[in-house]
């Protein structure tokens, strides 16, 4: 990876943590951040609200703003909080970016429908959870560019590990 601007995406099912996380490794890195659920078409936000899954035709134009967001410049780098549940989705954000490092926030199917069921004032509702987890692909490990963190830790412990694991390497100058 270059140095600085660092470019990074939050990526996991919906519920898993990725805007909390985002927004604390934005803090503790000097980078602007964006939640990518503010970047979605408002067609797409209707669907999600009235329970309906999204599919990639849906999904394309989302995938190219973001790409666009990370891609501006910017003197120490962004964060976007981004599901990028897909493969291929991961590809059109590295096309549109250019270096990117994923965070990837794994956990069970259990805790992220608990987690959902406590959240208030979301439009992504907790039924359509099942679809998320059906969607993703976790990175496989020819996926050099992603850093995968357990969502069981505390959000802290979870940014000093990937402050770590950015460090030793995939940004050195960090």
């Amino acid at each position: 990876m270059n140095q600085l601007p660092l470019r990074l995406i939050v990526m996991g099912v919906s519920g898993c943590g990725k805007s909390t996380m985002a927004a604390a490794l934005g803090e503790r890195l000097g980078l602007d951040m964006v939640d990518g659920d503010d970047l979605h078409l408002s067609a797409s936000v209707a669907k999600m609200r009235s329970g309906i899954a999204l599919q990639d035709d849906d999904r394309w134009p989302w995938l190219d703003r973001i790409g666009e967001y990370l891609s501006q410049p910017h003197a120490q780098g962004r964060v976007v909080a981004c599901s990028a549940l897909k493969r291929v989705y991961r590809d059109r954000i590295r096309e549109q970016a250019g270096d990117v490092c994923f965070v990837f926030l794994d956990g069970s199917f259990e805790l992220i429908q608990k987690r959902m069921q406590q959240r208030v004032g979301h439009y992504m509702q907790p039924g359509l959870l099942d679809s998320q987890f059906r969607t993703l692909e976790k990175p496989e490990a020819d996926e050099t560019d992603v850093i995968r963190l357990p969502i069981t830790e505390p959000v802290q412990d979870m940014v000093m590990q990937a402050l770590a694991a950015l460090q030793t390497h995939r940004h050195p100058a960090l």
